[in-house]
């Protein structure tokens, strides 16, 4: 975790010196100036503003009691120092369904955590205390101007699934359907927003106080969980997500999701076709009912390459969880969080896919350029592709059947990172959701890679017409690309020779596997200059030798005595500088 340091001062204070004190003086703050997100709000005569709250107000009392009670369970766990896995797992499980919540999202983003915190936060529970059916019922009469007994003809008491955010019932309408609802716990959004803005309040006050970029890295957590939160607390982005689905995949006979009844959903209500079936981790059930593992495999793969490369609408969570099987038919469930792709992003994408198959290095880094949403102007290009070319053979050795997806991902969203080009999140979330797919199909496909099967299928659909329409915009884009290149050095050229003519040209020397290449090549000067006096007073000396000049000492002239000495010192000095150069390269 990120450390502690005693740079700045605090808001009316001095700086902390520990990580109690830190966590004292943000309490502090938030106590006499009260939360930034309050100052962000606005209004004006054509609407207003709020950075956060969209609305979910709460008070100034009850956030306050929130603070006490989140500092009381972090103060329990060193949060600055010691935290492991299992215990990030647990003190996130303390805090609260918004810290689960942020957890579950952490858990995809193995760019910003190492990939044990991600793995143990993949158990993060989902299942939590029920609630009990008034509850539920009252719930759901605040939702219809119908009284619920004119709509529902029962509904079960024992709920489907009870998770953060909402519980799942199992119900049969008047008209005889069987239905599950999915009902929102009550004040769930009040609750929600609240401890996204203390967890802004936190991480925009820690980030004066920390070294490194992690806590930059939570700050954009934090808005993709605001994000995250407010299309999974407005049921009717699930309700819409449903019919994209089956519109999508309304020709794919063997995969489907729940119907839903839109003229009953509403922001806080989801109700849908009721799923009987078998869950797809249950594989000897399975097989009992007579399915063929392979096939159930083979085409999930498949339909889910469809959702990300032919739709751009592709499942988020694909865990054993959210697919069951039933009448041959793989059921895609809980649709409230989706990922999308432009078509764009499908395009990087389905070339990344093949560049991994082909293992060209060059592919795979203009993939990663392509989806980088930061400046990729500064980025070193030779230093990526050294970096993608170790990866590639790190992984490259082993059959394509024998990758390891999840590895390979984690490696190269890291290595991303480390060259400074900047993934979006769908990437990173799809990235993850692969990860999670290929751990549902390894039981069913043995020694079968899913990035044969995704690779089988562009393939497959892939027309002559796609590669001649591809081919044609890539020779139009790279012949953009040359003329504007050309015009470029042209007006280089004619700007570098109006520099020479005046004196004003300069030149910048960057030689390769050089820092200081001026300085480099003076030390070569030297060493060549000192290897010319030493021939030359070997040659010199000798020539006194033959010449027989007096003085002589060894039977030398004490002239040619002293250069051949010379010579000698200066030619062991060349040789040991030749011999600490070369060692210290190898290092």
């Amino acid at each position: 975790m990120p450390e502690v340091h005693d740079t700045r001062d605090v808001t009316k204070g001095s700086s902390p010196h520990t990580s109690d004190e830190l966590l004292d003086a943000w309490y502090k703050s938030v106590s006499e100036d009260g939360f930034e997100d309050d100052d962000a709000q606005t209004i004006g005569l054509f609407g207003g503003r709020s950075k956060t709250s969209d609305g979910y107000e709460s008070s100034r009392s009850s956030r306050l009691k929130r603070v006490r009670e989140i500092l009381s369970i972090v103060r329990r766990y060193d949060i600055f120092h010691g935290l492991t896995p299992k215990s990030l797992r647990h003190m996130l499980e303390e805090l609260g369904p918004t810290f689960v919540k942020a957890g579950q999202i952490l858990s995809m983003r193995s760019e910003i955590l190492p990939e044990s915190f991600c793995r143990e936060l993949t158990k993060l529970r989902s299942d939590v205390e029920p609630m009990d059916r008034d509850t539920v019922l009252q719930a759901l009469r605040d939702e219809y101007d119908t009284p619920i007994e004119d709509i529902f003809d029962a509904i079960d008491d024992v709920p489907l699934g009870s998770a953060s955010v909402a519980q799942v019932h199992k119900a049969r309408l008047v008209t005889g359907e069987m239905v599950a609802i999915k009902v929102q716990r009550p004040h769930v959004q009040e609750t929600m927003a609240q401890d996204i803005a203390i967890m802004r309040s936190l991480v925009g006050f820690m980030d004066r106080f920390m070294s490194g970029s992690q806590f930059l890295d939570m700050q954009s957590v934090v808005d993709e969980l605001w994000q995250s939160f407010r299309d999974e607390t407005d049921f009717l982005v699930e309700a819409r997500n449903l019919e994209e689905f089956r519109r999508n995949n309304a020709d794919c006979k063997f995969v489907d999701c729940p119907k839903p009844y839109p003229k009953l959903c509403t922001k806080h209500v989801v109700v849908m076709d009721y799923i009987e079936g078998i869950p797809i981790d249950k594989t000897a059930k399975l097989v009992a009912a007579g399915y063929d593992l392979e096939e159930i495999g083979t085409k999930l793969v498949d339909n889910y390459t469809r959702q990300m490369i032919d739709d751009g609408f592709f499942h988020a969570d694909p865990h054993p969880g959210n697919l069951i099987v039933r009448g041959g038919q793989i059921v895609y469930i809980d649709l409230g969080i989706m990922g999308r792709l432009s078509s764009h992003d499908r395009k990087a994408m389905s070339d990344m896919v093949k560049a991994v198959a082909l293992r060209d290095s060059a592919g795979l880094a203009d993939g990663l350029l392509r989806f980088s949403i930061s400046d990729t102007s500064a980025v070193d290009h030779a230093h990526l592709l050294d970096d993608l070319d170790m990866i590639i053979a790190d992984y490259g050795e082993a059959d394509l059947a024998d990758l390891d997806v999840g590895s390979f991902v984690n490696s190269l969203i890291s290595m991303a990172r480390k060259n400074g080009v900047e993934l979006p999140g769908t990437v990173t979330m799809l990235a993850r959701s692969l990860v999670t797919l290929e751990g549902v199909v390894d039981e069913f496909l043995p020694g079968v890679s899913i990035i044969e099967i995704i690779t089988a299928h562009i393939k497959a659909h892939t027309t002559p017409e796609d590669l001649i329409e591809h081919e044609v915009k890539g020779f139009t884009r790279e012949g953009t690309r040359a003329a504007h290149g050309l015009l470029g050095a042209a007006s280089q050229a004619d700007l570098a020779m109006k520099m020479l003519t005046r004196g004003q040209l300069r030149l910048n020397l960057d030689v390769a596997g050089t820092e200081d290449p001026i300085n480099d090549f003076a030390h070569i000067a030297n060493r060549l200059s000192m290897s010319v006096m030493v021939a030359g007073l070997f040659i010199g000396s000798s020539v006194v030798y033959y010449a027989r000049i007096q003085p002589v000492i060894f039977g030398i002239p004490i002239i040619g005595f002293v250069g051949y000495l010379a010579a000698l010192i200066l030619g062991i000095w060349v040789a040991r500088s030749i011999i600490k150069d070369d060692r210290r390269r190898r290092r």
